[in-house]
């Protein structure tokens, strides 16, 4: 089982790397066509809303469970890794869409 340092170091990289895809789409949304345009910009507001879900799990990984129990760690890290797996899930939408 990995700990939690070596979990919240992890998400937070993950995190960290989603942002700046989200820039390079963002710069890609910019040079397309008004009707493409448009869309990229809904994946965006959709990935960046999942994006705050896991940036907000995150927060109670680091803050909620310094101190608390095996039990409560393993209920704030499923919701993290619940969290994870739908921003991944808008990636992999997003990358099949406009490449």
């Amino acid at each position: 089982m990995e700990s939690r340092k070596v979990y919240q170091e992890k998400l937070e990289a993950q995190l960290k790397e989603w942002r700046a895809k989200m820039s390079e789409l963002k710069d890609k949304a910019k040079k397309a066509t008004s009707e493409a345009k448009a869309e990229m910009e809904k994946q965006i507001e959709g990935l960046r809303a999942k994006t705050e879900v896991a940036q907000q799990k995150l927060k109670e990984v680091t803050e909620k469970t310094k101190d608390a129990s095996a039990e409560a760690w393993e209920k704030v890290k499923g919701e993290a890794d619940k969290a994870v797996e739908e921003v991944k899930s808008v990636w992999e939408k997003i990358k099949s869409k406009f490449g």
